[in-house]
């Protein structure tokens, strides 16, 4: 079976079982539960959960290579940043200071600001795994007709449905696109220079452009021959009722969330952990 880049596949895994309401229960209780708390040994801990979450549902590297290589981008850039605009703020929070070394002027490095910029980097690192392993695991349709089935008006979810079916169909045309203008001779791999890679993006975006409009005018079309939109309700072929597997992972989540409010209100009575006092 082709897996297409960064797009839901049917495999037959325990999570890709689960309902897609169960599982975006889980991952808003899991995101929070990172949100909320500061300490270093609990966000590892998620890591190693979302990590094994990963091997379970047997995610290849090559369906997220792309997206990781934008997210590696922008950690490093936040981590970077941070220093720059506030190299001390490790040493505001944590209400002491053990220099490292010093780079000029105020900006030194201390413990406190790289144990700071440390978690938070895993902070950020263990939200962004919950969310691809939601996105691949989750068939839009059933998602979508799970969250009609609490409430939610058919019009959004069938928004939500498209949107989440298009992300790989962008790739694939962008793709597409890319190698037709390298077959006309425009140099867009990696032996081309970074910046006139850069400059030639443009000369996709446009096609691309064309092509995402053309797809919407189909798919409206589509919808309004078929009567879209004119009942207040309608019925799903795709909807998956809750089961034991779905309350035992919601359960599970909720448990994690609880631990984190226990650590930051009474083991650290803060959001930050302390390891210097």
């Amino acid at each position: 079976m082709k897996i297409k880049t960064f797009s839901y596949s049917q495999l037959d895994t325990f999570i890709h079982k689960l309902s897609g309401l169960s599982k975006l229960v889980c991952f808003l209780l899991l995101t929070t539960s990172i949100m909320l708390t500061y300490d270093i040994r609990y966000i590892i801990g998620i890591l190693i959960f979302s990590y094994i979450m990963f091997i379970i549902a047997k995610i290849q590297f090559k369906q997220i290579k792309m997206m990781l290589y934008y997210v590696g981008a922008f950690l490093l850039f936040n981590f970077i940043i941070t220093y720059l605009f506030e190299p001390e703020y490790g040493v505001k929070i944590y209400g002491t200071k053990h220099i490292l070394f010093t780079l000029i002027g105020r900006y030194t490095v201390t413990q406190e600001q790289l144990f700071y910029q440390i978690t938070k980097f895993l902070k950020y690192l263990s939200v962004i795994p919950l969310g691809i392993i939601f996105i691949l695991t989750t068939n839009p349709s059933e998602f979508a007709s799970s969250l009609n089935g609490i409430g939610v008006p058919y019009k959004i979810c069938t928004s939500l449905s498209l949107t989440l079916r298009y992300f790989p169909d962008v790739v694939n045309d962008y793709n597409t696109i890319s190698l037709a203008q390298q077959a006309r001779g425009i140099e867009m791999s990696k032996k081309a220079k970074l910046i006139d890679r850069i400059k030639r993006i443009g000369s996709i975006l446009v096609p691309l452009l064309m092509t995402t409009m053309d797809r919407i005018e189909v798919i409206s079309n589509g919808m309004d021959l078929r009567g879209f939109g004119k009942h207040n309700k309608r019925t799903w072929y795709s909807r998956k009722p809750l089961n034991i597997r779905d309350y035992l992972s919601m359960l599970i989540c909720l448990l994690l969330l609880l631990i984190s409010l226990y650590i930051r209100f009474k083991i650290n009575h803060s959001i930050y952990y302390n390891p210097f006092i």
